[in-house]
């Protein structure tokens, strides 16, 4: 095994009980080399008759998910797709997103999610970044996000769909609901009808998938410039599959997997999607985010005992730690593993989330282009919160010098600041067979964020943290966010965190500001508690901070807002604040040429 290069030292750090390292997930392990459209033909063999999608109240089967994939796929092919070709869906979590992806899969077409709400200029550059050739779209969506740009983008071929199709619904419903406008619907000309093509009968190419053929574009998450497409390979994202499998070791075939995250996104479709179909686990989907009364409901109705994962983003979390009729609903003995991704996940909204539903809630690591999992904490067992777990199976990684890939920061390593000894930071890299091939004809960003060393590719991530003596790795926060004041660093999550500690603070976002004496300042926008609302204001929300903050971590500037904007996956969207700043602009348009 020694020539396998996702074959880690069993010498490293985090291989160990005081670390957290579950006795019954293996150390070291092999990667299949499986391409996806294999892995749910394994599975439906295995378990054809158990449930792997729930949606609006109706189920799937792997079988009958198995036989429609085989369906789509060959009238895609007849419709002239071949290897290669990329598949392109802007469409909510429904049946469709799932049998299009798989369907692509099985022919070697490359599939790619459009964000439902993007708008069309971003649209346009999705498509064209990824040259799509066929477009299945969800026929609401149509006039607005389509129609303006069908000129001016590669889409040859495109598939409409209501969001009803491969429903059980009788027709008439159907038809009522359409008609009485309770179900979104729309025109899309000179289109392919998404229900026509699911009655061909199932006749596949013979098509071989090197392991190493992409499977899928995800759009990086634009939150940090302009958004590319990350290339993830078959490997890439059933290695993944395997390591999340073998982390969550208690989780059988039956469970259920909250589908509330987006499919397009890499998050949902490797924890949510790509996980029932290796696990044999069914996956719960909402086309929108529901609310906790709807999603409660569900989970009380449905969901298995004791066997339920919640993935999510930090805001659903909270909204459901803050809802005053959760006692209403039997879920506490249900929800088995819940998981916070997509961005940090703050100890207040941690702790109040585990007192209010008896469940665990852990915190994950992961990027787009790590497929995305990278790390966890142990589910069972010795967990340190506050960081982000220990390495999913078959990964390594390392803290290096911000400014040198090549040269690592062992743990424990401290340095004085503040008149006190604390643990040095750099940037996390990692590698595994989950790091991604690339970006799409963006090489020179691909030799910027992939590195080769001892044999291995390492993914730089552009994360600041630390690493303790078990291998578990604290992060401090992204590279790119970090704020110089005055000559010190400061890291928003952490002025995030201070300023929730204030009774009042329910959100917290913070960014840099330029300032021709600091550098840069500190800017904090707070949402407050209901309650408090109208009653506190910015200035004595500063002169809490500064009695109860070191000083070069007080705001210079607080501003109260209703909320705080976030992305579709519930990323917290600093960059949004920091631009739309009056001081922000003005430095821009100082600067500009």
């Amino acid at each position: 095994m020694a020539t396998d290069p996702y074959y880690v030292d069993e010498s490293k750090p985090w291989f160990t009980k005081e670390a957290g390292w579950p006795d019954e997930v293996p150390k070291n392990t092999t990667f299949e080399h499986t391409p996806l459209g294999d892995v749910l033909r394994q599975t439906a063999k295995e378990h054809p008759n158990k449930n792997v999608i729930w949606f609006q109240g109706e189920y799937m089967t792997f079988k009958e998910l198995d036989e429609a994939v085989d369906r789509f796929a060959t009238a895609l092919h007849n419709l002239g797709l071949r290897k290669g070709d990329v598949l392109a869906m802007i469409l909510p979590n429904c049946f469709q997103y799932v049998v299009g992806y798989y369907a692509a899969q099985r022919l070697g077409v490359i599939s790619s999610g459009v964000n439902p709400t993007y708008k069309a200029n971003e649209v346009r550059h999705q498509l064209k970044t990824i040259n799509a050739k066929c477009l299945v779209v969800l026929d609401a969506l149509y006039e607005g996000q389509i129609a303006p740009i069908r000129d001016d983008v590669p889409v040859r071929i495109y598939i409409k769909t209501n969001v009803t199709d491969m429903m059980k619904l009788p027709g008439w419903k159907k038809f009522l609901g359409k008609k009485l406008g309770k179900i979104p619907t729309g025109e899309v000309p000179d289109a392919k009808d998404f229900n026509d093509l699911m009655k061909t009968a199932p006749k596949l190419p013979d098509v071989k998938i090197d392991p190493d053929d992409v499977a899928t574009y995800i759009m990086t998450g634009g939150t940090t410039g302009v958004p590319k497409a990350a290339m993830l390979t078959h490997f890439n994202c059933t290695s993944n599959t395997h390591q999340i499998k073998l982390w969550v070791f208690k989780i059988k075939p039956g469970a259920m997997i909250v589908g509330i995250l987006p499919l397009y996104h890499s998050f949902a479709m490797t924890v949510v999607m790509n996980s029932c179909v290796r696990i044999g686990a069914c996956m719960m989907l909402f086309p929108k985010p529901p609310s906790e009364d709807e999603l409660c409901q569900t989970i009380q109705d449905i969901g298995p005992d004791d066997a339920v994962i919640y993935p999510g983003a930090e805001i659903l979390f909270k909204r459901m730690s803050e809802f005053k009729d959760l006692d209403k609903y039997d879920i506490k003995g249900k929800l088995s593993v819940c998981v916070s991704g997509a961005g940090p996940l703050h100890r207040p909204v941690q702790e109040a989330f585990e007192k209010a539903t008896g469940a665990r809630l852990g915190e994950g690591y992961g990027l787009t282009e790590a497929g995305p999992v990278v790390s966890a904490h142990p589910f069972w067992g010795n967990r340190k919160i506050g960081t982000i777990g220990l390495p999913v199976p078959g990964t390594e990684w390392r803290i290096v010098e911000l400014d040198d890939p090549k040269k690592e920061i062992p743990a424990l390593t401290t340095i004085e600041k503040d008149g006190e000894v604390v643990p040095k930071s750099g940037e996390i890299i990692c590698s595994g067979p989950q790091i991604m091939k690339g970006y799409l004809n963006q090489e020179s960003d691909t030799a910027a964020d992939i590195v080769e060393m001892e044999g291995k590719r390492w993914l730089l991530t552009g994360d600041i943290g630390f690493m303790d003596e078990h291998g578990r790795v604290t992060i401090n926060d992204r590279k790119k966010q970090l704020i110089k004041n005055k000559g010190w660093s400061v890291f928003p999550s952490e002025v995030e965190t201070l300023m929730m500690g204030h009774e009042a603070v329910t959100e917290c976002a913070v960014a840099g500001i330029p300032d021709e004496k600091a550098g840069e300042c500190i800017k904090a926008w707070c949402a407050l508690k209901p309650e408090y609302q109208g009653k506190l204001t910015a200035e004595e929300l500063m002169a809490w901070a500064k009695d109860n903050m070191t000083f070069y971590k007080v705001p210079t500037y607080v501003e109260i807002i209703d909320e705080i904007p976030k992305s579709p996956i519930g990323k917290v969207m600093r960059r949004e604040l920091q631009e739309a700043d009056p001081i922000y602009i003005a430095w821009k348009e100082k600067n500009a040429g």
